[in-house]
């Protein structure tokens, strides 16, 4: 490929976060799937790795392909995948999170009790989050001692502005039992070991692509990565970023491929 002669733009393997940089809500920001296929087109590989554990795989794909984008199930990486790695097929637990979640754990062969004794119990995003799920899951996790999170991410974006994210239920719930929760989705160390497993084995050179240094920029620097932020999402143009290195910054990720694409000298 010829590409700027920087580490970020020769990477053979581009990492993109899905909420605020391919999409709000749905809506495609800009020609994403022309991005994505310039990418490909150079023979760059690009996956997908969201903490949203709401969706299902099928839905992932078909929201993936409403904006042109073409994916196997190994070019999507969720939060909800993640944390069924950390439950022994069999184990018991209490669920609150909706259908991604449920369908991994399922896939892992934990078993989703409504009631009787657990091994643990596990929160991710819901719409169904209210004082009696509260009351059930932290019961579920105080008398277990073990609390599973798909990931903390106090936010989700959307056209409209932020929302509560499942780092907003997950903090009611640690409240609610006094038990310290292990979360699998970015940045944390369950989502390290996962890329580093199924991408990195071959010294893969590597760029992480989101909008939340908290959260792609810290996975990015304890992967040993280059980190692209972009301002279509939960970081607005301008903001000061402290949280961690940035190789490079866009507007978004439409012109973030095309800077990467632009032969040296003709910026």
């Amino acid at each position: 490929m010829t590409a700027t002669a920087t580490a970020w733009a020769d990477a053979s393997l581009w990492i993109v976060d899905l909420d605020g940089v391919l999409w709000l809500a749905g809506e495609p920001i800009g020609d994403v799937a022309g991005a994505v296929g310039s990418l490909r087109d150079c023979g760059i590989r690009v996956v997908f790795a969201t903490n949203n554990s709401a969706p299902t795989s099928d839905e992932l794909h078909a929201r993936l392909a409403r904006v042109g984008i073409d994916a196997v199930p190994d070019d999507v990486i969720s939060s909800a995948r993640v944390v069924a790695t950390l439950l022994q097929p069999g184990s018991r637990v209490h669920l609150l999170a909706e259908g991604g979640t449920r369908e991994a754990l399922e896939a892992r062969g934990v078993v989703i009790a409504d009631d009787g004794p657990v091994d643990a119990a596990v929160v991710g995003w819901s719409r169904s989050f209210d004082f009696a799920a509260l009351t059930a899951v932290s019961a579920a996790a105080r008398e277990s001692g073990r609390l599973f999170a798909t990931n903390s991410d106090p936010t989700h974006p959307t056209p409209d502005g932020l929302l509560p994210g499942s780092g907003a239920l997950l903090a009611a719930v640690v409240t609610a039992s006094g038990v310290e929760p292990i979360v699998a989705g970015k940045p944390n160390q369950p989502t390290v070991d996962f890329v580093r497993r199924q991408l990195l084995m071959d010294g893969t050179t590597a760029l992480m692509v989101g909008d939340q240094p908290r959260t792609d920029g810290l996975l990015a620097q304890r992967l040993g990565i280059p980190f692209a932020l972009v301002d279509s999402g939960v970081t607005p143009p301008g903001a000061v970023v402290d949280d961690c290195p940035v190789a490079v910054r866009a507007p978004d990720l439409v012109s973030l491929v095309a800077r990467a694409l632009t032969p040296p000298g003709k910026h």
